[in-house]
Formats: structure tokens, C-alpha cells, sequence
């Protein structure tokens, strides 16, 4: 992690510097080719899926801290280029906030950005990234995209040599463009110009160190010149050591557009300070702020100096990171993805606790991984660092084994190949709800500033986590009370094949108000297939009283217009105010018929034995639920033996954007080509060919019937 814009290199991705400067030549060329005026090239670690930064040009590294390793599946574009081979562009603001809003929570300004693959056909090596200021085209050219892609495959071709030859890779000196010095430096009459001006001037190098400052300046900052030179402004100047300042110079250099602010002297005074960016720094104007009646409630407070802003922005994407994890499994995976890269660890385990026992939740990292699961199941009274940290919700940090096995002897007993530790009691509500532990392969020293960040971490994994618990016990929740109210099995009549799929919509409690049931009574049975209004719990229990009355009024022999009829007046009665469609059939294989009833319920489809396919056109009637006094008529069909009868709900055919009448056709010809298969089998065809079943914006059932042909 880095703490400011002075920053140095990554540690090497194979632990050796490399001889020649390959990377840095690479990029730097690179660059200059595409006028980008910044960028960095990323190694892929050969023992982990973790990208390393091995070299950055044109900027202070510190502006990419937050991503100086990061894991082969994080969702920001370098990984995205390196993952799928493929270049990524993103042509601004606007679509950095849109398709990668971590990157855009902690770098807020005008830019764009392309991410390419370094790979040969055989192994990837990394990827590279490039940026240009705000003011380029929203879209990349073709011959910027040629030019890119062409370099990082030299740039592969090259790496693929060094490995060949055994030459080590690894990071490389940071590429800062060199300041052009003016023709007139050092000159005396360009000094007593600039000393005549009224306001003051400061030059700034690309890491925010002044260079440079008039007499006006140190006069309008209150130090020296000497206290000023070589310095950060916000360093050096108390009262502009905030990071809302330091935000303003990172913006105005990687937008390359001037930026401003106003800052308070004390006790009362107001500056106003201009910055002019260019590829080698900025030049600061610096004037007394007129009207200063307004600011006052802008003002910023006074108290303990702030955070470095770069320590600021790694928790920011890394929070970001976490509020994506939806189940418990996404949150381990996102802190392998993005916490553990971060911070220079090579393996994560996350641990719960239930009924007074650890639980192992996750881990990543681990070439054993029985070594981290002899843990579950372990009583907390246990004496091991994880159960104390998860009781005592204090942070533990071992340097080495050595201190490790110090206060806990037995722990020699489970050699797991790591060399320091970090056990990060994660609290959420008051209430401790796991642990996370950090592995190093390497003795790893904790200064009291990463404990302090990484103690934070804990706090954000452990709201994620504690997020993840309620969504997994409402999904198991959701889907038992789905399951029990469907049906276990299909029991058909003889001559008669069934087989039935559920999909819950992909949005909500995964759980909803479709359903489908088979009743076999004799002589004859019956199925029925509707859809209530809704996915949530209401819907799905009046889905489960519907099922019941059905099943009973076809017990006690109605036929099934008065099925349907009966029905519709037990959901009114029922008062729920919601409605439901339904069909209902009457199945006569011996005579190779069947008897429908419609209630607003979607036709179905009929395929025959010589594979022609028709929507069947049905007499019916309104929707269940709002007239007691509708009457719905039946329709009989023919039924040979090898038809396939296919039930459905609205959620199969039906999603913005998709013309239905598209989509049925589209349905006829899939079960003309493949209605002859195992019913089993054309059953996981039908929905998974179904664009609408795909993106499931609503629940989706089948119920597929076969006449069988006689013996």
C-alpha cells in the first residue's frame, strides 16, 4: 500500500529486478505512439491469478495505488483485458461511473482509458493500460487501436524470449516525462519578472513537489522558500493538509485540464489557487479570493490531520469492491479478488461461527486445502488465533511462524506453507459474525499504519459478510417454502409421459407465484399449470392454496370448467387482491384426447408426431380472481400418441424488448427440430433456448406431457 505520491515500485512478480529495462522502453514507446500521457504494464504472477504492476510512465505511481496488484477475476479494465484477451476501452467519465464504478469513486475526473492483453497464443504475460486526458474523442480510433494492440504484442514476443532465455522479469523504474527547461532558466532578468507579478506562482513536478516558488508565493504562503522547495504543499502548508486539495492537483493531471480551489488561511483569510497542467507538472497561480463572504460555510474544519488521500482511495475501491458481493461465496471471492492482492497477501480464509463451533466459510490460496478445513467444526473454546480473534474481536498480527507457534504451540502441527498472518476479527452490529485471515508467503513486519488499514478492511468485510449471511438465509428460506409447495414428483397416468421445470426470476426472493401439478385420479387425470401475480412470499402462498383447491375440486370429480370456475371463486373469497391465470386439462390417453379450460393463462403449444407444431387456440375465460360470476369454457384437442402437449408461464415467452409473437414461433421451432428427444431432456432445451427464461424477469415454469404410444 502506498501512503503518498512518492510511492516506489512493486515488488518484483518473480523477485528479481530485470536487466534491461524491456518494460519501461515498451511503454514508454507505447505512449508516445498513441499520445496517451500516462499508463502502466502489469506481470502475471506465475504462482498466483494476481496481476503485479511492474512499471508505470507519465504519472505518479500512487495515482494507481489502489491497483497495484490486483486478482485475475477483479472487475476493473486491466483484468477484464488480461482475462478475456480482449481490448478494453472506456471512453470517459460518464462510462467509467457506469461500467466500473470503483475506479470512478476514487479517480472522480475526466479521462479516458484502454486496456489491452500482453499475449502470445500460447500464455498470457499480463496486460497493459493506457489513459489520455479528458479531452480525447469518446471513441478509441482504429488506428490508436492497431497501434496499441500491436505494441503489446511485440511486447509479448519480447517476454516470451526473456522466458525462453531464463532472464528474469520483474518490475522496472517508474517512466516520468523529464521538465523541458525554458529558455530563459536561471536568466536574472526572468526572475525579476516574475518577481514583479502581483500574485503567486508555484511550479509542481508530476509528484507534487514544488520546484519552484516567486516571492509572492512564500509571502502568500507564510513560509520560505527554502521551507518550500522539494516539498509537498499540503506537507509543507498546515493548513492545506487536506485531501480535498491534493484531490484538485490529482484531477488537474490526469484530466490536463485546469482545475481550482479556495483555501482558508488562518485566521481569516481566503486563497484562491489556479492549477495549469501540463505532461511534466503544473504551474499554480495563487491570488487573495474576493469574494470570500460565501466560502465561509465551505470552510474546512479544523482537527487531527486527515488521512493521505491515497490510503483513502485504496479503502474506497476496495468498499466498492464489497458492496457488490450478494452471497456469502461472493464475498470470500471479491476479498481473493481485490482485498488480498491489495495488501500483498498470497491466500484468505474467511470463518463463521454457529451453535459455539468455527465454521470455515471460504479460502482461497491454499495448495492443501484439507489443512484450512480440519478447522470446521472446531469448538470456539478452542484456544487457536482464529476463535480468538472471532471472541475477543481483537486483531491479531504474526510477523512469522516463529512468533505465531510462540503463543500458539500447537499450530506447528499445521504446516500450511505461509510465513505471517493477520486475523481480522470482522464486526458487524456490535456483534462479531467471523474472522478474516490474511497469509503472507514471506515474514511479513505490520507497522502500525497497515494494522490501522487493515483493521478498517475488517470493519468493510464485515458488514459485507454479515449482508451475505441474511441474503443466503433468505434465499435457502425462499427456496424451501418453493420447494414445499411445488410438487416433489410427477406421478402421470399410464400412456402418459411428464416432466416440469421451475425458475424463480433473478430478481427478488427467488421465489414466486408460478406452479404446475399433476393429479392422478381414475379413471382419468388431470394437470394444471398458472401463474399468480408477483415473485415474493404472498404470491407464493396463495400459489400453494390455488394448487390445494384445484386438487381438491378435481378430487371430488368437477369437471374442469366447474374446476376452473370453482377456483376462481376460492381466490376471491380468499380476499388476496391478486390475480391468476391458469390452465387446466383433462387427459384421456386411452381415447387420445384431452379436455382444456383456460383462465387468461398463455395458449399452449402442440407438437405432433410428423413434428408440425401449432399454438393451439382455446376457448376461455378472464383471470381468476376478478369476476365470480365468469364462466369458462372448454376446448377438446386430439392427442395421438407421440404428441408433446408444452405448459407455460408468461416468464418463458415474455421480457422487454422480445416480441412474443417472435418468441412462440421461435419456441415452435425448436420443438419441431428436437420434440422427439427424452422429454427430460427437452425439458432443459426449452428453457435454456429461451431468451426470456435467460434473463428471467420473472418467474418460469414448463410442463411438458407426451402421449405415449400404445403397447
Amino acid at each position: 500500500m502506498s501512503d503518498g505520491p512518492g510511492s516506489g515500485p512493486a515488488p518484483a512478480a518473480e523477485g528479481t529486478t530485470a536487466a534491461r529495462p524491456v518494460l519501461s522502453l515498451a511503454l514508454a514507446s507505447m505512449l508516445e505512439e498513441v499520445r496517451a500521457h500516462s499508463g502502466a504494464v502489469y506481470l502475471l504472477r506465475p504462482d498466483q491469478p494476481v496481476l503485479e504492476m511492474a512499471v508505470h510512465a507519465g504519472m505518479p505511481r500512487a495515482f494507481a495505488a489502489p491497483w497495484e496488484r490486483v486478482g485475475l477475476g477483479a472487475r476493473i479494465p486491466v483484468a477484464d483485458a488480461a482475462r478475456e484477451r480482449r481490448l478494453v476501452w472506456v471512453g470517459g467519465e460518464e462510462e467509467m461511473a457506469s461500467r466500473y464504478p470503483r475506479i470512478a469513486l476514487v479517480l472522480p475526473y475526466p479521462f479516458a482509458l484502454a486496456a489491452v492483453p500482453v499475449a502470445t497464443e500460447n500464455r498470457l504475460y499480463g496486460a497493459v493500460f493506457v489513459t489520455w486526458p479528458g479531452a480525447h474523442p469518446p471513441e478509441l480510433s482504429d488506428v490508436e487501436r492497431a497501434d496499441l494492440t500491436a505494441a503489446c504484442d511485440r511486447l509479448a514476443l519480447r517476454l516470451e524470449r526473456a522466458v525462453a532465455e531464463n532472464r528474469p522479469l520483474g518490475p522496472e523504474v517508474d517512466v516520468l516525462p523529464v521538465p523541458v527547461s525554458a529558455v530563459a532558466t536561471g536568466s536574472a532578468e526572468a526572475a525579476r519578472m516574475v518577481a514583479r507579478l502581483p500574485y503567486g506562482l508555484l511550479s509542481l513536478d508530476l509528484n507534487g513537489r514544488i520546484t519552484f516558488a516567486n516571492t509572492a508565493a512564500t509571502e502568500l504562503l507564510g513560509r520560505t522558500a527554502g521551507e518550500l522547495l522539494g516539498t509537498l504543499p499540503w506537507a509543507s502548508v498546515p493548513w492545506l493538509d487536506d485531501p480535498m486539495y491534493e484531490e484538485r492537483y490529482r484531477g488537474a493531471l490526469l484530466s490536463q485540464q485546469m482545475t481550482s480551489f479556495v483555501a482558508l488561511r488562518p485566521p481569516g483569510e481566503w486563497l484562491s489557487f489556479r492549477m495549469y497542467p501540463s505532461r511534466s507538472g503544473l504551474s499554480v497561480r495563487i491570488t487573495r479570493a474576493r469574494a470570500v463572504a460565501d466560502m465561509a460555510q465551505e470552510a474546512p474544519r479544523g482537527g487531527p490531520a486527515p488521512t493521505r488521500l491515497v490510503t483513502i482511495s485504496q479503502v474506497l475501491s476496495l468498499a466498492g469492491a464489497l458492496t457488490e458481493a450478494v452471497g456469502v461465496q461472493d464475498v470470500v471471492q471479491l476479498v481473493w479478488d481485490e482485498v488480498t492482492p491489495a495488501v500483498g497477501g498470497q491466500a484468505v480464509v474467511i470463518l463463521g461461527s454457529q451453535g459455539g463451533r468455527l465454521h470455515v466459510l471460504g479460502h482461497r490460496g491454499y495448495a492443501d486445502p484439507g489443512v484450512v478445513e480440519r478447522f470446521d467444526g472446531l469448538p470456539l473454546a478452542e484456544r487457536t488465533p482464529g476463535t480468538h480473534a472471532l471472541i475477543s474481536g481483537v486483531p491479531a498480527f504474526f510477523d512469522s511462524r516463529e512468533q505465531l507457534e510462540r503463543l500458539y504451540p500447537d499450530r506447528h502441527a499445521v504446516p500450511d506453507g505461509f510465513a505471517a498472518w493477520a486475523y481480522l476479527p470482522l464486526i458487524a452490529s456490535g456483534r462479531p459474525v467471523g474472522t478474516c485471515v490474511l497469509a503472507y508467503a514471506e515474514p511479513h513486519v505490520f507497522p502500525a499504519d497497515e494494522r490501522a488499514v487493515l483493521t478498517s478492511l475488517g470493519g468493510l468485510i464485515a458488514q459485507a459478510l454479515e449482508r451475505a449471511q441474511l441474503y443466503d438465509a433468505k434465499h435457502r428460506l425462499a427456496h424451501g417454502l418453493q420447494q414445499a409447495l411445488l410438487p416433489s414428483s410427477l406421478v402421470p397416468p399410464p400412456g402418459i409421459e411428464a416432466a416440469a421445470r421451475y425458475l424463480p426470476a433473478m430478481h427478488g426472493m427467488d421465489i414466486g407465484g408460478d406452479f404446475y401439478d399433476l393429479v392422478p385420479t381414475l379413471p382419468l387425470s388431470s394437470a394444471v399449470i398458472g401463474d399468480v401475480q408477483g415473485h415474493n412470499v404472498t404470491a407464493a402462498g396463495l400459489m400453494g392454496q390455488i394448487r390445494t383447491g384445484v386438487r381438491a375440486y378435481t378430487t371430488v370429480g368437477q369437471d374442469p370448467h366447474e374446476v376452473m370456475s370453482s377456483t376462481n371463486r376460492l381466490l376471491i373469497d380468499l380476499g388476496a387482491e391478486l390475480f391468476a391465470s391458469c390452465l387446466y386439462l383433462r387427459l384421456d390417453p386411452a381415447r387420445g384426447r384431452a379436455v382444456m379450460a383456460r383462465a387468461g393463462h398463455p395458449p399452449p403449444l402442440l407438437r405432433r408426431p410428423d413434428g408440425r407444431v401449432r399454438v393451439l387456440d382455446l376457448a376461455g375465460g378472464p383471470l381468476l380472481g376478478i369476476d365470480a360470476a365468469a364462466a369458462y369454457p372448454t376446448t377438446e384437442v386430439s392427442l395421438a400418441p407421440g404428441s408433446v402437449l408444452v405448459l407455460y408461464t408468461d416468464g418463458l415467452v415474455e421480457s422487454p424488448g422480445i416480441d412474443i409473437e417472435d418468441a412462440l414461433v421461435d419456441l415452435g421451432g425448436l420443438l419441431s427440430e428436437c420434440g422427439h428427444r427424452p422429454l427430460e431432456e427437452l425439458a432443459d432445451e426449452v428453457v435454456r433456448h429461451s431468451t426470456a427464461a435467460r434473463g428471467r424477469a420473472d418467474d418460469v415454469a414448463v410442463l411438458l406431457l407426451r402421449a405415449c404410444p400404445g403397447p
